[in-house]
């Protein structure tokens, strides 16, 4: 099992000084795989004996085990894309080329079933149903994960608005916003500006930040009441997707059940509105 996805499956369950261990590592492997675990305390702000504590913690023999795993793991780090075209070239090496690739996407759904706690889930579906309005922002390789969820919300829900920095005036957008809005903010490595920007904005107004983000430590986290680490379960940003739309289409059911006597009415608008603008009697489609 990969290190960083052994480390934040174990997350919650470190005290404050291991967790301090963690995002140091998550953010400075380099250190890691060249400090002594003294050195990393002193840098920490820690003793060496939680820095011993924390490998432990994680399930590996001592701090010599987790040099180790650095090294191999985080210190060679490859790029996004070009971590996709390694895996897949591995991937075409075989048969099937087309029903492996969607098992590793079916892997990676699983493995994030694993790291996303339940009852978090359910406070993010009550935000999100007893919401007035909601706001959602995702920008780059996060905006087609951010205007799928907008649309889908929409049709459950009321007020939903996606948020664009090429076509919106964003400070008038957010100006809407108060104590009773929500701001779903999803950013994912490399993390764009505007996102952050956008959640800022948005704190400022009193409304509840979400994040969904890959790490503890991304940006994002400095704005989120509530944040979800998706992992990425490679580097490749692209292999992430998948795993990402199943998180998402499970948030849209948990509204839907929650809310489920507005949902039907919504249903009923939407469907009579829907045949009032696409169909005529008799079946002709104007």
């Amino acid at each position: 099992m990969e290190l960083k996805k052994i480390i934040l499956a174990n997350y919650n369950k470190l005290s404050k000084g291991q967790q301090k261990v963690a995002n140091y590592l998550l953010n400075m492997p380099k250190d890691f795989a060249l400090m002594s675990a003294n050195e990393i305390g002193f840098k920490v702000g820690v003793s060496e004996t939680t820095v011993i504590r924390f490998c432990y913690a994680i399930n590996l023999s001592g701090y010599t085990d987790l040099q180790k795993k650095v090294r191999e793991q985080l210190f060679h780090q490859e790029s996004s894309l070009g971590t996709y075209h390694s895996t897949k070239l591995q991937l075409a090496e075989e048969p099937n080329f087309f029903a492996k690739v969607m098992e590793k996407d079916r892997e990676r759904i699983k493995e994030l079933m694993l790291l996303v706690n339940e009852d978090e889930l359910y406070r993010m579906v009550d935000q999100l149903v007893n919401a007035e309005s909601i706001y959602i922002s995702g920008m780059g390789t996060s905006f087609p994960a951010a205007n799928w969820l907008s649309f889908t919300l929409s049709l459950v829900k009321d007020r939903v608005k996606l948020v664009r920095s090429d076509s919106d005036d964003i400070v008038f957008t957010l100006s809407g916003m108060n104590s009773q809005s929500v701001m779903i903010a999803i950013s994912f490595h490399r993390y764009l500006k505007e996102t952050i920007k956008i959640a800022k904005l948005a704190k400022q107004q009193g409304a509840i930040i979400i994040g969904i983000t890959d790490s503890p430590q991304s940006p994002i986290s400095e704005y989120s009441d509530m944040l979800f680490p998706i992992f990425p379960f490679n580097k490749s940003a692209i292999d992430t997707t998948t795993a990402l739309f199943s998180f998402l289409n499970a948030v849209v059911a948990g509204v839907t059940v929650k809310n489920s006597n507005r949902f039907e009415k919504r249903k009923e608008q939407y469907e009579e509105l829907f045949k009032d603008y696409f169909f005529i009697d008799g079946g002709e489609v104007t």
